[in-house]
């Protein structure tokens, strides 16, 4: 079939992969970080989308592009641009967890009736970093601008939109509608109230096109697939079945599964999100993941986390009995916003540095097993773990994650997943315009090379070091978690 691109447009920078459209093997790949700085040195929570295009144009240098059919877009998911009828930016785009709209979120939880009538709404209830959140910030502060707004677009549907001339249809998919707070994965529709109900009026969305679809073609002849947020289009690059599930390790966690059909879950534990493939995506967060092992690095006085590893590493499963409640910054998963943690189970014999590092790597992935718990619960499937991230690396949770989670855990060699699920998406439309490929199956490409990891004779003592934090965790919060 020949060559196709796909390029990650994530917060800092633009990654480009060029692939094989039969096999997916990567044959050749650009980037470039994106011109922002922020005045703290932080992230910027408002970013101009033109710094995306230089970016691009950047990282697309040296002929990269020559000889592709198709591309695929990958962006950053939450960021919304607003524009107005003129196709032009109101403001800049707003990016990222904005902790600007925590009131906005609080208010439009209320304004629906609570966090259970969002959940049966859309599958989702607010967040900081939903465009939704941002569209009643905007409305509640910057009202002039919220009254110019006539069209809204997520990074990737902008991307799309200007690879393809800012043509009069803008389009999305329903991976990055999915995560908006305002498109409903169970049903697979846009509620333009709760547009009405964040920002004040209606606007124009964007329309959502199918998996294999094609957004249109360049005047150049290219063939620009629908595009989708990073989160679908990494899991579309791992290539993610049933049965597969991904733990990521971040400041936060988070746990995703591959599963048939959207979940609405009253609780609001669960975000109903649909993946690249007309598959669904549920996600249960937690806040507390590798910032756990950091604060306990800093309390032990290590440099960094490979040196906790190595300390952790000095202890034995179950940690002598100390346990740790991770819930450093309250907590998602259960739902206590306001509470603390907690370090349980202080003798003689367990308060040794090497004991309270394996207590932090156990409490962290016990949290997350809890989290893998709520989707168990509602009968996702769950055989085979991914498990991403820097701390995905480290011995001490290569040791304990497959006997706590009770499966095969698979660590991925470090490669530009959300790039490459994008070319493969890319590859998808290709083949599907040409006739060679059927829109119901994407392209079979080779899996991701990766390190495999079985619970084994392990396992029987794993699942007794997690009964331990969770009797720890009923008995200091007795009824905050139900799966």
């Amino acid at each position: 079939m020949g060559i196709v691109a796909g390029l990650d447009s994530s917060p800092d920078f633009t990654r480009i992969v060029v692939c094989d459209t039969d096999t997916g093997a990567v044959l050749r790949q650009g980037y470039a970080p994106h011109p922002v700085e922020s005045p703290d040195g932080g992230r910027p929570s408002d970013v101009d989308p033109q710094a995306w295009l230089l970016s691009l144009g950047e990282a697309a240098g040296g002929g990269l592009l020559e000889g592709v059919q198709a591309i695929g877009v990958s962006a950053q998911q939450n960021a919304v641009v607003p524009l107005d009828t003129q196709g032009n930016t109101v403001r800049p785009a707003m990016v990222g967890g904005d902790k600007r709209t925590q009131v906005a979120a609080a208010d439009l939880v209320d304004a629906l009736g609570g966090r259970e009538a969002w959940a049966h709404a859309v599958g989702a209830v607010p967040q900081v970093a939903q465009p939704v959140t941002k569209l009643r910030w905007l409305a509640r502060t910057e009202p002039e601008n919220a009254a110019r707004t006539a069209v809204l677009l997520q990074a990737h549907d902008w991307l799309v939109w200007q690879l393809l001339g800012r043509p009069v249809r803008r389009t999305t998919d329903r991976g990055g509608a999915s995560g908006t707070g305002y498109w409903s994965a169970a049903t697979g529709g846009y509620r333009p109230d709760l547009v009405e109900l964040a920002l004040g009026h209606q606007v124009m969305l964007p329309e959502v096109i199918g998996p294999a679809d094609a957004a249109g073609t360049t005047p150049e002849g290219l063939l620009i697939s629908a595009g989708t947020g990073e989160t679908m289009a990494a899991a579309f690059g791992l290539g993610l079945g049933l049965g597969d599930a991904v733990v990521s390790l971040g400041a936060s966690g988070s746990v995703m599964a591959v599963h048939p059909e959207a979940l609405v879950d009253g609780s609001g534990m669960i975000t109903a999100l649909a993946d690249a493939t007309g598959m669904h995506l549920p996600v249960v967060t937690t806040l507390n993941a590798v910032r756990t092992l950091r604060g306990a690095a800093e309390l032990l006085g290590l440099p960094d986390l490979e040196s906790l590893s190595d300390l952790a590493m000095k202890s034995t499963p179950g940690a002598h009995g100390l346990v740790l409640l991770p819930y450093l910054e309250g907590e998602r998963t259960p739902h206590l916003p306001h509470t603390a943690g907690t370090l349980s189970g202080l003798r003689r014999e367990s308060m040794r540095p090497e004991h309270l590092a394996r207590a932090a790597f156990e409490g962290m992935l016990c949290g997350l097993a809890d989290a893998l718990d709520v989707l168990r619960g509602r009968g996702v499937d769950v055989r085979r773990i991914f498990l991403l991230g820097p701390a995905a690396e480290l011995p001490a949770v290569q040791a304990a994650a497959p006997a706590l989670f009770g499966t095969q855990v698979v660590v991925p060699q470090p490669a530009d997943y959300a790039a490459i699920g994008a070319a493969r998406q890319a590859a998808w439309a290709l083949g599907v315009q040409q006739g060679v490929l059927d829109p119901r199956t994407p392209p079979a490409w080779q899996g991701a090379a990766a390190q495999v990891l079985e619970p084994g004779e392990e396992l029987a003592v794993g699942q007794a070091v997690r009964q331990q934090f969770v009797s720890v965790r009923e008995q200091t919060h007795p009824g905050a978690f139900r799966v």
